[in-house]
């Protein structure tokens, strides 16, 4: 079984960015490798040094990056996926580094316009129904490792 590392990039600051992060938790609770939670995101001023950690400690096999972008307004709330890295920050003219082999897109708002003002008034319910629809997506199309749910189930048993 091939290693999956989720990088699920955002921040808690804005509702429209966070659900990279909110997919992150999600994914760490059901026993996958994820990197960027709502605890510890992975965001603009700490990518670059934790995606450089990452693939010393990981060695992950592929990396599946997941982030929020805005779109136009028959796009939000749909999911794209991508046989490439994404670029986070874009929409921000941010310049970061691309990130994954495979991306994993949810369109939370349109842009076009002040797209940091839209970022942090985007619909709550958008991003988390975005969130639980592509944790489900993953959750239906990449196995946990058997150790990773064992190791899960051990720890809620000492809770």
């Amino acid at each position: 079984m091939k290693k999956v590392l989720f990088t699920c990039i955002g921040t808690d600051r804005a509702t429209g960015d966070c659900l990279g992060p909110l997919v992150g938790t999600n994914l760490k609770r059901l026993g996958y490798s994820a990197l960027g939670t709502l605890d510890e995101p992975l965001h603009a001023q700490n990518l670059i040094q934790e995606l450089k950690r990452v693939s010393t400690i990981h060695n992950p096999d592929i990396v599946v990056a997941i982030d929020a972008c805005l779109g136009k307004s028959d796009e939000v709330g749909k999911i794209t996926l991508s046989n490439s890295p994404l670029t986070p920050g874009a929409a921000l003219n941010k310049e970061l580094p691309a990130v994954g082999d495979i991306s994993i897109m949810g369109i939370v708002n349109m842009g076009g316009f002040l797209e940091l003002q839209v970022l942090q008034c985007t619909r709550l319910h958008t991003v988390m129904k975005l969130a639980s629809d592509i944790t489900h997506l993953i959750w239906q199309a990449v196995p946990a490792s058997r150790k990773e749910i064992q190791l899960l189930k051990k720890q809620s048993q000492c809770s």
